[in-house]
């Protein structure tokens, strides 16, 4: 089926909830994710990062990367991206003096563990706690990623933003940044839930976006199962493959309410992947009429 290789979750959709959280490294389930991903046909994996305990995360010890590209290596997984939550727990650009030094290095020590296990794409969300909500922050941001630049180069690791700003201010955002470097994650749930174009947001900056993130929303409310939202998944799954999109669709959806997150899951992917299939198959109608 077209694209269903490029189909992945991010990390913990596999696992019970944490707390209560639809979002949450999956501490006593994470290495079991990789055999539950391999034995119902997932083979692509974003890994989520917290601020709380950051550094007892296996990505940032020896022993857990060591761990970690064993279960890559023995499930065929890839991990191509990674969300970091812990920026929008504790976003440098809102700190100052010795805090925003901290902050910056746990970035750099991020991008080092990251590139150690394969991992080229580091997202930064600037939503909720990590929004943007001036030009002084928006600077701040700026001109401390460029003291990045080198460090992502020497690890060949790019970061891509998820933002709220609306389509021609993220457009004007996301052209400070060097291409070859920063991208953005577009967030099909998030830009639903405020009520955005996805032809306008796709047409103004969809030569940025490097990787997708799978989820419904309600416009101005929350997380809902797919297609119980204002989301037109089709539509913009349509628009994203007219666009030459070549990255990844990352499961980021609704927890189960029965517990079976596994099954709902799995419904999703099978969900996602025959749309895209059913999009791919027009497209190729299309371009044989014409």
């Amino acid at each position: 089926m077209p694209h269903a290789d490029k189909i992945g979750f991010m990390q913990g959709r596999f696992s019970p909830m944490v707390d209560g959280k639809i979002q949450a490294f999956p501490w006593h389930h994470w290495q079991k994710e990789f055999e539950l991903a391999a034995r119902h046909g997932f083979s692509l994996m974003e890994w989520t990062l917290d601020q709380e305990r950051l550094y007892e995360n296996p990505l940032m010890t020896e022993d857990g990367r060591l761990e970690i590209q064993a279960l890559i290596d023995g499930y065929g997984a890839s991990i191509p991206s990674l969300t970091g939550d812990c920026f929008m727990q504790a976003p440098f650009y809102k700190a100052k003096g010795q805090q925003k030094v901290r902050l910056l290095k746990d970035l750099i020590e991020i991008i080092r563990s990251s590139a150690q296990i394969g991992i080229k794409s580091i997202l930064m969300p600037l939503v909720d706690g990590g929004r943007i909500e001036n030009d002084d922050q928006e600077d701040s941001l700026f001109f401390g990623l460029q003291d990045v630049i080198a460090v992502l180069e020497e690890n060949e690791v790019g970061i891509c933003f998820e933002s709220d700003f609306p389509p021609e201010k993220l457009a004007s955002f996301i052209d400070r940044f060097d291409p070859k470097l920063f991208g953005l994650t577009y967030d099909i749930g998030n830009s639903a839930a405020f009520g955005y174009l996805p032809n306008e947001e796709i047409e103004t900056y969809g030569s940025r976006i490097i990787n997708v993130h799978i989820k419904d929303r309600l416009l101005g409310g929350t997380t809902v199962p797919l297609g119980k939202g204002n989301a037109d998944i089709p539509a913009v799954l349509r628009k994203l493959l007219q666009s030459g999109y070549p990255g990844n669709f990352i499961l980021q959806t609704a927890r189960a309410e029965n517990g079976d997150h596994t099954g709902v899951l799995c419904g999703y992917r099978d969900m996602v992947a025959a749309c895209l299939a059913r999009e791919a198959g027009k497209m190729l109608k299309k371009e044989d009429h014409d």
